[in-house]
């Protein structure tokens, strides 16, 4: 089976440990930890995970270490969460089959040995995979934000998804800590309705001009004054350029009143 490719909105910081907000992030858990029952019987034989919090100013950089370390890219939290252990391994093979599949599509890629799992790959995976049991490597996005680029990298690696690999693209459709609460309350719901119509309403044909032009969306430069958060989404479209799409988490409130999505491509159930 052709497994799907996910959008995920990945929350703040290392919030699985940390129990004073437990409750604001139910909804997220709760749709993560649903992600094995959508793929019914299938458990991947690892995943690729496309991190917002790994950018690259040359080419593309794979993780290549068996074992990767932890990252903890986090600033201001409490002690405890700078010993929180994911210890998924990883799958040198993997990095060196995503590595193949970039150069057929004259992308330039290479091996990183020595990158550890970043909280935008180490928190969504535990919280899909808690026994960390499916191997895991990370795969970084290109600074320069292009979307264009980002969509060939999903057209890439989309052959993986035949291959028993799951694709998870990591970020968040709001991403302004400037305006978190009521001051991003509108512009993220604006923002997100134009996600809605072009992710589940608009064509798949009209779907990669949408996000080739998406700073034209409502709020979309106050929803992303840094598109590093939306990049993996451009990932993701290349990787289900004609499949549905699929709003499988979706909050009016979280970060004291912002809306955010994530969405899964295909008709997994």
């Amino acid at each position: 089976m052709r497994l799907p490719v996910y959008y995920i909105s990945h929350g703040g910081g290392p919030w699985p440990w940390i129990p004073e907000v437990e409750a604001s992030y139910a909804p997220l858990r709760t749709a993560l930890a649903d992600i094995p029952r959508q793929l019914g019987n299938q458990k991947p034989s690892a995943i690729l995970m496309v991190s917002a919090h790994w950018e690259s100013t040359h080419g593309f950089n794979v993780q290549g270490h068996s074992n990767p370390s932890m990252l903890y890219d986090y600033y201001g939290f409490p002690a405890h969460t700078y010993d929180v252990r994911y210890a998924a391994p990883g799958n040198p093979a993997l990095a060196e089959r995503v590595k193949a599949l970039l150069a057929e599509h004259q992308l330039d890629a290479h091996i990183d040995a020595e990158r550890g799992f970043d909280h935008g790959a180490f928190v969504p995976a535990y919280c899909i995979y808690p026994d960390a049991s499916v191997p895991m490597v990370q795969l970084s996005i290109h600074q320069h934000y292009d979307p264009a680029l980002h969509i060939q990298l999903g057209k890439a690696i989309e052959r993986l998804r035949d291959e028993n690999v799951l694709i998870i693209c990591s970020g968040l459709s709001y991403h302004n800590l400037r305006h978190l609460g009521p001051s991003g309350r509108e512009p993220s719901a604006q923002f997100d309705a134009w996600l809605e119509k072009t992710l589940l309403h608009d064509t798949p044909e009209q779907r990669i001009p949408a996000m080739l032009n998406w700073e034209q969306a409502p709020s979309a430069r106050i929803a992303h004054a840094r598109e590093d958060h939306l990049v993996p989404l451009f990932v993701a479209v290349g990787a289900a350029e004609h499949d549905s799409v699929h709003r499988f988490h979706y909050q009016q409130d979280a970060f004291g009143g912002i809306t955010v999505s994530s969405y899964r491509f295909d008709a997994a159930q």
